[in-house]
């Protein structure tokens, strides 16, 4: 894109600011942070980093809406959120947009229709999810539980794809009856600035939701604020050690949807031009594979194995790679210079232990300003090797064989990850003993997931616990009352 073309752009971003009681807040005690541009390496914008009495403030104003927020009728808060899904579809561009600018996630992949699904969803849950009635005995009472909402609930955000995460926590925190301070992510704040004010544009009345941008500091003064019940993120294994570590202290209640280095099985019998496809671009390409659920580890049959490796390595090696903005292009950079030099050290060290079929440098040329990684894929990786077992966020893939059906299924499950897991298979009979005998929240069958809000999302081992989606999911932001109130008198409880 011309740099005149993206000067106009750019004029999209919101003003850089804190939404607190619904008031912009555009200085903040804790003081500023910069945010670049993945593509460019030029600074967006500084914003600014809420410390412990902007947290206070936000809290503070969540507290104060809470009750009326909880008590406000049920097909109210129903409406106000199928309202949030239409904004979200009139302004699904903008998003796009500034996501792409902030993130590097291109425009022809930034899937924003899963935001709306969150807030239609669970719109219709607002006046479905009263409670339910229990079968009481010995004596003869009343008996039901009312789901009541925690009050006040923080979300940290992560930032590769912020309006969507967001929408998976906050859609359901407010058809419960809760009020929701945000943490947007340090690399991705400018989006979620639009996404409250949109929330505002439909009537969720002012302090219902707050933003908050900042560091780590900032978060660690969200999860110790008295009035924060719940807290749920969306990040890594070694930052959720931390939010733990902190939420013990007040014995906070946490959701944690971690990382994945997700297992993916091609077996001989399976339809190799869509299991190689899926493969290569949700592998290494989507996203410059920076997402928690996305195939990274490919375990392939030893009949099919060099046939998978040379199929993966050519799609991977089509896609456009350059500036999101443009609609053609399928891949961006990844998020920063920091990500680079951390990819890079793991495909340095793969170098002497696998094979390097593609890939394996950073972009250069036209592309040499922006933190652009080549798709890259290395074969015949060790299921030991730290290629295989960490989670290295960024466009890298690592094949490795397997015999049988049950080396297959002992290697997908030696890992300290448990999020999505899948199977390429023609056998519906495989099919289902693989899935069930896989550790991981998901399993996909011949295909990459929809994650539509109606289905629970979430991890096993390391990868986290709690979900998001479905019932699961609006359950999470409240506890069980239970009341009983006898309907017998005196003397026949006494005779029964």
């Amino acid at each position: 894109m011309a740099v005149q073309q993206r000067t106009k752009v750019l004029k999209i971003l919101p003003e850089p600011a804190l939404i607190i009681g619904g008031e912009h807040v555009t200085t903040a005690s804790g003081g500023v942070m910069a945010r670049r541009d993945p593509t460019t390496g030029e600074v967006l914008a500084e914003f600014p980093i809420a410390g412990a009495a902007e947290v206070d403030a936000a809290a503070r104003a969540a507290a104060a809406a809470a009750r009326a927020w909880r008590h406000t009728p049920a097909d109210r808060r129903r409406g106000l959120l199928w309202r949030v899904a239409e904004l979200l579809r009139r302004d699904a561009d903008e998003l796009r947009i500034v996501t792409a600018l902030e993130t590097g996630t291109p425009v022809s992949a930034s899937p924003l229709d899963m935001a709306i699904d969150n807030f239609e969803f669970y719109a219709g849950y607002s006046d479905k999810f009263a409670g339910e009635l229990v079968s009481s005995y010995p004596a003869r009472a009343l008996d039901y539980v009312q789901y009541v909402p925690y009050g006040v609930v923080a979300t940290l955000v992560s930032w590769n794809g912020p309006v969507i995460n967001a929408s998976m926590k906050i859609a359901a925190a407010l058809a419960a009856g809760n009020c929701v301070l945000i943490k947007s992510p340090e690399r991705g704040p400018f989006a979620l600035i639009r996404f409250v004010e949109l929330l505002h544009e439909a009537g969720i009345p002012e302090g219902v939701v707050n933003l908050l941008s900042g560091d780590a500091s900032t978060a660690e003064h969200i999860i110790r604020h008295e009035l924060v019940r719940k807290v749920s993120l969306t990040g890594g294994p070694a930052v959720a050690r931390k939010v733990m570590a902190v939420a013990a202290e007040s014995l906070t209640p946490v959701v944690l949807e971690l990382g994945g280095k997700s297992a993916n099985i091609i077996f001989a019998d399976a339809d190799l031009d869509s299991a190689t496809t899926m493969s290569a671009m949700m592998g290494a390409v989507m996203a410059a594979g920076q997402g928690c659920l996305f195939p990274t580890r490919l375990l392939v049959q030893g009949s099919v194995y060099e046939e998978v490796v040379d199929r993966v390595t050519a799609i991977t090696e089509s896609p456009k790679i350059g500036d999101p903005l443009d609609p053609e292009v399928l891949m961006g950079p990844v998020i920063d210079e920091a990500a680079v030099s951390r990819i890079l050290d793991y495909v340095d060290e793969a170098r002497s232990a696998a094979r390097l079929v593609v890939g394996g440098e950073r972009l250069l040329g036209d592309l040499e300003n922006g933190c652009f990684i080549r798709p890259t894929v290395f074969a015949d990786v060790d299921n030991r090797s730290r290629l295989a077992r960490e989670e290295v966020f960024g466009p890298v893939l690592a094949i490795t064989p397997f015999s049988d059906e049950r080396d297959a299924i002992d290697k997908a499950n030696d890992s300290d990850f448990g999020l999505a897991a899948y199977v390429h298979t023609n056998s519906v009979g495989r099919a289902h003993r693989v899935a069930e005998e896989l550790e991981a929240g998901y399993v996909s069958i011949n295909a990459f997931p929809q994650m539509t809000a109606s289905a629970p999302f979430g991890g096993t081992k390391h990868s986290g616990f709690g979900r998001e989606g479905g019932r699961a999911g609006i359950e999470e932001f409240v506890h069980h009352k239970n009341v009983f109130l006898p309907l017998t008198t005196a003397d026949e409880t006494a005779a029964s």
